[in-house]
């Protein structure tokens, strides 16, 4: 398990030992550094498949790349060296077709796995509904600058249900994207948010520069049909971060 300690994979890892496996999760603490590549390996001996959701928080092509270059390449030569028969890798609705930093990362990240040594399956999905929370977090202040976009926010839990089918089945390449049940606007994403946490600061609505903010404000992380579509809106997460006191 590549990735096992943020959002996603903290939701993928009991998914997994409720599902009867036995999950390792890749981690420095554990001796495994994925971008250099040590203990990588070793600790994927005796396993028979991986679950790829590591990530970086960034904007800048550079860094998503190298990020992504490195960890997947190390992953991929390592998983082959242990015997692994079966890598399942999380990457976004819209990555191929948005030319974002970020996303251009993740770009590299699905090419390396289409043309990497072993059997594959690639999941994208939109962003969860933590992402409005997250965008806050990153601008601080009594005005909050919200990018323009329009997305169909999904469950984390639910995407991490999704993968852990998916990694006990065979290798399927491109699988049918998993997106929210409505499709919503970032900016009232995150006046909801905010409502629902009793913060009182504006949001502002920035639409991103160029080709990049048109293609996110015109729908491009939207997925096409067809797709799977997950059940809890937008409003149940509200509720459930309303009742939980989570920030």
């Amino acid at each position: 398990m590549a990735g096992g300690t943020g959002l996603l994979g903290s939701l993928v890892v009991p998914a997994l030992a409720a599902a009867g496996d036995v999950p390792v999760v890749l981690s420095r603490g554990a001796g495994v550094d994925l971008r250099t590549g040590d203990g990588v390996e070793p600790a994927l001996s005796g396993c028979d498949a991986v679950v790829d959701v590591v990530n970086v928080a960034t904007p800048s092509r550079r860094v998503a790349t190298s990020f992504f270059a490195a960890t997947t390449r190390h992953l991929l030569a390592g998983a082959e060296r242990a015997g692994v028969r079966h890598v399942v890798t999380i990457s976004i609705v819209g990555v191929p077709d948005v030319d974002y930093g970020y996303y251009l990362g993740k770009r590299v990240q699905e090419d390396l796995l289409v043309h990497g040594p072993l059997p594959w399956t690639l999941l994208r999905a939109t962003q969860f509904h933590e992402f409005a929370g997250q965008v806050l977090s990153a601008v601080p202040g009594p005005l909050a600058v919200v990018p323009r976009m329009r997305s169909r926010p999904v469950a984390a839990a639910e995407v991490a249900a999704r993968l852990v089918r998916l990694v006990h089945g065979e290798p399927r390449g491109v699988v049918r994207p998993i997106a929210g049940p409505e499709v919503l606007e970032v900016t009232q994403m995150a006046r909801r948010l905010l409502a629902t946490r009793a913060e009182r600061r504006w949001v502002v609505p920035l639409r991103i520069p160029g080709r990049v903010g048109r293609a996110m404000a015109a729908g491009a992380l939207l997925p096409a049909e067809p797709f799977d579509r997950g059940t809890q809106t937008f409003g149940e997460y509200l509720t459930s971060v309303r009742d939980s006191g989570r920030r």
